[in-house]
């Protein structure tokens, strides 16, 4: 895992192209929260997951920097396919054009289902992941 915050690529087809990383934070008296910061054309967008009633940001045992959990699921921030599926979803959501910050926790429930499905390709679109 890195520790240097240096900015890594993420090529999403020929013309779109990511620079991203992720940051663990904590700022006068706020929760903790992790950060997964997205570079492209000069536009910065933020991913914001902020610690709260039945949330973790990472930072604590059990926890490590990067990783998110809440009761929809668990996301690492540092795996550059989890980093893809969040782009696709704020991408399909309209959510990237304008930068700023967004609330990864709305993004989250979609991501983890369609990671579950990326896993398991015989299951059906839309299905959710578990027995």
């Amino acid at each position: 895992m890195r520790k240097d915050h240096s900015l890594r690529r993420l090529v999403v087809d020929e013309t779109t192209v990511y620079l991203w990383n992720v940051r663990h934070r904590h700022g006068d008296g706020d929760p903790c929260r992790e950060t997964l910061t997205l570079l492209r054309d000069g536009v910065r967008t933020r991913i914001v997951f902020r610690s709260g009633a039945g949330r973790s940001a990472g930072g604590g045992y059990p926890g490590h920097s990067g990783g998110v959990d809440d009761r929809h699921g668990y996301l690492n921030l540092n795996e550059p396919g989890v980093v893809r599926a969040l782009v696709d979803e704020a991408s399909r959501r309209g959510l990237l054009s304008g930068g700023g910050e967004l609330d990864g926790w709305e993004l989250l429930p979609a991501v983890v289902v369609s990671r579950a499905a990326a896993a398991t390709p015989e299951v059906p679109p839309g299905c959710p992941p578990g027995p």
